[in-house]
Formats: structure tokens, sequence, C-alpha cells
């Protein structure tokens, strides 16, 4: 997605170090040949990369919030918009369920706070319904995202303190530390703010996103029913459409 649009969204300011960049050689053909004529003769050429103007997308929601933006003021009823995509995050860790690239499914509302919140309970509702439904054990907690720095402690705090995070927890790897494979989202104004996003009446939209980890998902159907689908209880793969 466009660098700029991430600028826009703080994600830069928030998550530095998780973010992937698009890299590039640029020049000249002579420019570029002793580049690759380096990496030939075993020397170090990754110098010589520079910035393009794209990044790896890190989650399905951010390029939602500038294509609504464009459309003009938010109607009364709000917009919900369903989105997925590839996604990439430099995780410091190799463990099967923190991937540096997954799929993620979201369901994006943009309107009122009410609206954002109602949807949100909502999906609160139904994502239990839907465990339940694939059998998988789960809890719900609340959440904060790992932001970067010194501020980090305080941003959690307050981010916790405000219930704007909760996940829904299923014990994969682990059961000391759950993985979350659905996480809910309440960004209050903040993008409403950065966009220009507006409501009718002219105050910033509100926005709120659902995320699905859907590699995360079905790491945590083969480790509670094994790694053969035909094998799996009869309402899972009902649920599933298998």
């Amino acid at each position: 997605m466009s660098r700029a649009q991430i600028e826009t969204a703080g994600y830069l300011k928030s998550f530095p170090n998780l973010l992937g960049c698009v890299c590039c050689l640029e020049g000249s053909e002579a420019d570029i040949r002793r580049t690759v004529n380096r990496f030939v003769e075993g020397e170090a050429w990754t110098d010589d990369l520079q910035g393009s103007d794209l990044v790896l997308t890190p989650a399905s929601c951010y390029p939602i919030y500038p294509i609504a933006a464009a459309r003009g003021a938010v109607p009364a009823s709000g917009w919900t918009f369903d989105v997925g995509c590839d996604c990439f995050r430099r995780e410091p860790s190799d463990n099967l369920d923190r991937l540096q690239s997954f799929r993620m499914r979201e369901f994006v509302r943009i309107g009122a706070a009410d609206q954002v919140q109602d949807f949100r309970q909502g999906w609160l509702d139904r994502a239990q319904a839907l465990a339940d439904a694939l059998a998988l054990p789960w809890a719900i907690e609340t959440a904060n995202d790992p932001f970067f720095g010194r501020g980090a402690p305080l941003l959690a705090a307050s981010q916790r303190g405000q219930s704007l995070k909760f996940e829904l927890l299923i014990p994969t790897i682990s059961t000391e530390k759950p993985t979350a494979c659905m996480s809910f989202n309440y960004h209050q104004d903040q993008f409403g703010q950065a966009w220009g996003l507006s409501q009718e009446d002219g105050a910033a939209a509100h926005t709120g996103c659902i995320a699905f980890g859907m590699d995360r998902l079905t790491l945590a159907l083969f480790v509670h029913h094994g790694v053969d689908p035909d094998r799996w209880p009869t309402g899972v793969k009902q649920a599933l459409g298998i």
C-alpha cells in the first residue's frame, strides 16, 4: 500500500519496528549493474537499495480509510466494509502463531460512536458463537496493541483502561499464553481526524474493525481437531461448510 497513507494513519509513529518497506534499486543501467556485480563477487549490495513509495500492508483495514474519505461525508447510516488481504509485520518471533506474512479478514465500521460500538459488541457476541461452533476453547480479554518506545506502557494502559481493544484467545502452541485469533477494535475518532472523515453534521467519524487471523484460526483447528479434516467433528465440518 501507499507509504504516504501509512504515514498519515500514524502507524510509523506507533509501530515502526513492525513495518516492512518496499525497497528498490534505482539509477542508470550502469549503476544497477555495478550493484549486481558486487553481489556476484560476494560483496554487500543492499546498501544501494532505496525506499520506494510503497510499504507492505500491516493490517487489512488501513487502505479503507482514505477510500472512505474520498467518498465525502459519511451518511447517517454509516458505512461497513468487508476486506481481506495478505499482511506483513516484522515480528521478532519464529513461533507458528506469530508469522511475519499472514492473511487477515476484517469488517470495518465507520459512522457515529454508538454505531461503531454497537457493531463491535454484535461481533463480540457473534465471534463467541463461531468459536463454539468450531469446538475451540476460547476466552475474551481486554488487550492492547504492541506500541513502540518508552511511551508504550502509557499508551497500552490508556487503551486497556478505555476498553478500546478486546481479543478472542485460543490456546494453540501454549496454554499459558493463548493466541489472539480475533480482535475487536474501537479507534474512536483517530482515523476520522487523520483522514478528514466527517459525519453529515461535520463531526469527525468514528471507526472500528473486527479482525480475524485466518492462519491462526487454521492452526487452532489443526491443534484441537487434528491434521485430517475428514476426521474433524461433524458439527465443525458443518460450520465450515466442508
